[in-house]
Formats: structure tokens, sequence, C-alpha cells
């Protein structure tokens, strides 16, 4: 028994003898099998034949954890791991962690938690999972810490108690979750999106709300579906690939203009933005128009995907052709561009060559924008059989130099100032929309090249980007690139695939601070650290965003669907990746 000034040692109610306190101010007392230690700012004590006896001396010491033959020492600036008996130093003092001022330890399945007045982590394999924020916990000041016999994990603080639950369960569970959760939260007329909440977290106050690229959210989903159906012959997968592409397919009608598809559409009067919203010709719906080719490269894929897994029969093969035949006829009618109601080009539906090659070599929009049109004439070549798709494409290519565009080496690209489109740089940071639609683009290329030659070259072509996309281990470029190539990161994909979060909110999420994090050079790929962090500790984002971003300030006010998830579980479902 220890308290203010004074010790005794009992055995059961039976006082042995008194003990002398030690010297320095005592922090903490510590019980290891039949061992004593009293912990102080300085110095690390244990009872030897009933005295205290210093086994290590330090500075800013601040608590102790105990495991076999070990004792990890937490400290103000990092921590420590020393012999419990003689004190001998196991491993020196490690400063490079999330937060270097430990709070308290816990030993817990021969792993190591540490607290923090910013957080929570635990150590893996020498890298640490970082615990932070309201995704996790109710403070971030964690003072205490127990673990149960199942190994949850119950943090402490000033206003609350978090849990961190270990819950059993597998891939195929989280993505019926998912699937699930978009069918009773995430629909719109077809189209999947993005929820905000009216009071952050709270699904009663949630509400579908129109985004610029839902098509392109649309498009994974669909394709997701697609993947399914194709592998497990399940009938509501293909009802869902049907529904979303009747949205598609309402995109060409719910406007005026022949073959031009709209961004999307809301019932009359819903969006008040008068900029890009245009009253439909049946007058209870609005449309959107600025159509970009995010939007198309959606078109080209839900088009692919349909065409290879569920359209059987002739009628649905003509409904999937009459739509890509209705969109790449307008483009080659009007110059190749996306004009919208005001008569002139969108502003970013451009594959004209002027456009095109008015961009330097090392500036990806060149590239892409050529593998976009490409593979569009070829699609609607394939599902349609009309001689003026395949013969645009070869004059594209051979005159335009179109193939050529499309064959320039991804590394070759380059930070530039100097091309300016709409008032915006072109080149000045790495697009990662660009990627999204890249990879996309390729498993169109791919699927309905002209020859042989023509699909070797797209298999370098996805091999090439995807070489350079490696860091980001992104499960959904891993398993495109295999379709195509063969070529595929396992390890990275079932990473991928396993650490995604099935909580899909987004929250505000803080990762700068971390001191265990390897910095690299900047770099136009705006790559932070050498290796990527989990999807639970990272910002909730979709394709199209850096993945190495390390903070956000999003506040639980939105939730995404899950597409992002469901297209590569599927993909690797019919590819046999996984089981």
């Amino acid at each position: 028994l220890a308290g203010e000034g004074k010790a005794a040692l009992y055995k059961n109610s039976a006082k042995i003898c008194d003990l002398k306190v030690p010297g320095d101010q005592t922090l903490r007392w510590y019980v290891n099998k039949d061992n004593f230690y009293a912990l102080s700012r300085n110095s690390i004590k244990t009872l030897v034949q009933n005295d205290w006896k210093t086994i290590y001396q330090g500075e800013n010491l601040t608590c102790l954890a105990f495991s076999t033959n070990k004792l990890t020492v937490g400290t103000k600036d990092g921590y420590l791991i020393i012999n419990p008996l003689t004190g001998k130093i196991l491993q020196p003092l490690k400063k490079e962690l999330p937060v270097s001022s430990i709070n308290d330890l816990l030993v817990f399945n021969n792993q190591t938690w540490f607290s923090t007045s910013d957080g929570a982590f635990r150590e893996e394999a020498g890298k640490y999972r970082y615990f932070q924020g309201e995704r996790w916990l109710v403070d971030n000041n964690i003072i205490d810490m127990k673990a149960d016999t199942e190994g949850n994990i119950y943090l402490l603080s000033p206003t609350g108690l978090s849990k961190i639950a270990f819950s059993p369960t597998t891939l195929a569970a989280m993505t019926k979750k998912i699937q699930d959760d978009i069918r009773k939260y995430h629909m719109r007329y077809g189209f999947v999106c993005e929820i905000n909440y009216g009071k952050p977290g709270d699904l009663t106050t949630a509400q579908a709300v129109d985004n610029d690229n839902d098509g392109l959210w649309t498009t994974l989903y669909l394709g997701s579906q697609a993947f399914r159906f194709a592998t497990t012959g399940e009938e509501i997968a293909k009802r869902y690939a049907w529904e979303s592409f009747e949205a598609f397919e309402r995109l060409l009608t719910v406007n005026p203009l022949k073959g031009f598809p709209s961004r999307t559409f809301e019932r009359k009067g819903i969006i008040q933005d008068t900029l890009a919203w245009r009253p439909s010709q049946d007058p209870e719906w609005d449309w959107k128009g600025t159509t970009s080719t995010d939007e198309y490269i959606g078109y080209l894929f839900v088009a692919t995907v349909m065409d290879q897994f569920i359209a059987k029969t002739a009628p649905e093969k003509k409904r999937i052709a009459d739509f890509i035949d209705a969109i790449m006829t307008h483009i080659i009618d009007n110059n190749y561009y996306f004009i919208d109601v005001d008569g002139q080009p969108t502003r970013w539906g451009r594959w004209n060559p002027e456009y095109v090659n008015s961009y330097a070599k090392y500036v990806d929009d060149r590239k892409l924008n050529s593998a976009h049109l490409i593979a569009g004439l070829q699609l609607a070549y394939s599902l349609t059989g009309k001689e003026k798709y395949k013969s645009e494409a070869y004059k594209m290519m051979d005159k335009y130099g179109y193939l050529d565009n499309i064959m320039i080496p991804m590394k070759t690209m380059m930070r530039t100032t100097e091309f300016v489109h709409k008032g915006e740089v072109m080149g000045d940071s790495w697009n990662h929309s660009d990627d999204e639609m890249s990879f996309l683009t390729y498993w169109v290329l791919h699927k309905y090249p002209f020859n042989d030659s023509l699909k070797k070259k797209y298999e370098w072509v996805a091999r090439d980007h995807w070489e350079i996309e490696k860091p980001e281990k992104d499960g959904l470029w891993n398993l495109l690139t295999y379709g195509i190539s063969g070529d595929i990161d396992l390890n990275s994909t079932i990473w991928y695939l396993r650490e995604y979060t099935p909580d899909l909110d987004r929250y505000s999420t803080k990762n700068s601070h971390r001191k265990d994090l390897v910095r690299i050079p900047a770099n136009f790929r705006e790559q932070i650290t050498k290796e990527l962090l989990t999807s639970g500790e990272r910002p909730m984002i979709r394709h199209n965003t850096n993945p190495f971003a390390l903070d956000c300030n999003d506040g639980r006010t939105s939730r995404l669907a899950g597409d992002e998830y469901l297209l590569p579980y599927w993909m690797a479902r019919y590819l046999k990746v996984i089981e």
C-alpha cells in the first residue's frame, strides 16, 4: 500500500513491514508478477529486500507497461524498452511517433498502445496506427486505457469514454452493408450520390445531394453491379445495373439538344443555380449543362460493361449502341466538342485537335483527351458497325497524331504553368481526376481495339501509367491494369480491400504533425510521405483525390456512398484475385 509520504508491504491482510518512500516524488506505482515498481519523473525503482533500488534513470518519464521480459517506458519525448530486472536498455529512446509525449501505455495481445493528449496509437511491426479525431474518439485527450477480454480497447478522456472494437468480419459482409446502404440512402433517380447531414452523423437528417460528377460516381456503382452479375449471376445485380443505365439514357432526353448528355437532372425548382441549370422541355424537370470529360468517360465505361456483362438480347444490345451512337455523333457533328445550350463548347468537353494538340506533350490533357476520343470511336464502331467511327478514329490517329499522344510515357509529364484554359493553369499540379479517367479509358480502349497491334499498345499504356501509380496502392487502378495487361501488385490490392473503412463519413482528420511519417521531397505527383496511411487514418476520399493528403476539415457533414470500394471488390471477384 502506498500513499502520501507512506508505504507498507502486506500479504493478504497481514502487514509485513513499513517501507521507506522513494526519495524523489513518485508519479505512479506498478506491480508486475511479484515485483513492485515506483516511477518518478527521473527514475524507475524496484523493491528489493524491502528497499527501493534504482534500475533506470532518465528524464521526463511518464508511464510504464510490462510484457514478457520487457518494460516499456513512456516519456514526454518518446519511449524506450528496458529489462524490468536490470534496467538494461533493449530499445533506445524512439521519438519518431505520431505524438511523442506519452500519457499512458498498455500492452495487450503482444501489442503496445500509447495514449496521448492528441489521440492514441498502437505499434504494428515497427509502424503505428493512429486513432485521432471524431472518427474514433469523443475527445483526443486520453488519460487512461484498458482492454477487455475480447480485445476491445477503452480510452478514457475528461469528457467521455471511447471504445475501439475489433469485430470479425469479411469483405463480403462489408460489401453487402455498403450495397444495402446505397439503396437506402444514396440513390437519386438511379444516380448514386453523396449525402449531406443536417446534424453531423445523424442519418435521420441526411439528404441526397446533387454533385457535378454524380454520373462518374454512378459509373463506379453500375460497374460494380455489372461485375457482380458476371461473377455471381444474381438477377438483382442485373436489375440495379439497368436501373442506373436508365438514368444515363435519360440524360439524353431531358434536354432538347440532339445527342448532348446533360450533366444531371432534378425536379423543377429544387436547385436555384441558374448558371448551369436549365428548364427541360418536360415542364416538371430541370437539367444541368456544362457536361465534362469526367461524365463522358463514365458513359464509355458504362456502355462497355453493360455490353460485356448485362445486355444479352438484341433489343438490349441496341439500347447500349443507341446511347453511345447519339453521344459520339454529337461530338463528330460538332467538330469534336460537347456543344451546350448556348451554342458554345463546354469548359472541358473538348476533343478537337486544335485544342488537344495545343498542349505540350508533357501536359497530360493531350494524352488523356486523345485516349478519350479514340476509345469512344472504337466503342461506337464495335457497337453500331458504322464505318464513320472507324474512319474518324484512323483520321485522328494518323493525321492528328492521337495514337502518338496516347503513347506518351506518363513519366514525362511535368509541372507547367504556361498553359491556361478558361482561367485555369493546366499542369500546375498532378490531376488525380485524370488518373481516374485514364484507367477507366484504358479498359474501354483495350476491349474494343481495331486490331491486335493496337491492343498490345494499349496494354503498354495501362502498364506504363500503373507503374508510377503503385505508391497509391489503389485497388481500382491495380485491377483495371490486371484486367488489361496481366500486371498486378497483389499485396497492395488485398491491402486496399482489407483496410478500406466501412465508416464512410467525411471526418476532420489531422496527420501533418506526425513524426513517424517519412516525408519525401516535394514532387509533381504531390506524394508527401514515403508510404500511404490506411483509409481509417486519412481523409475519406474518392479515387480522384490525392490519397497522400494528410489533413482535412470536413467536420462529418457528409458521407460517401462506397462505390469507390464496390467496383474494385467485384472486379477482384470477377478476375479471381479473391474468392
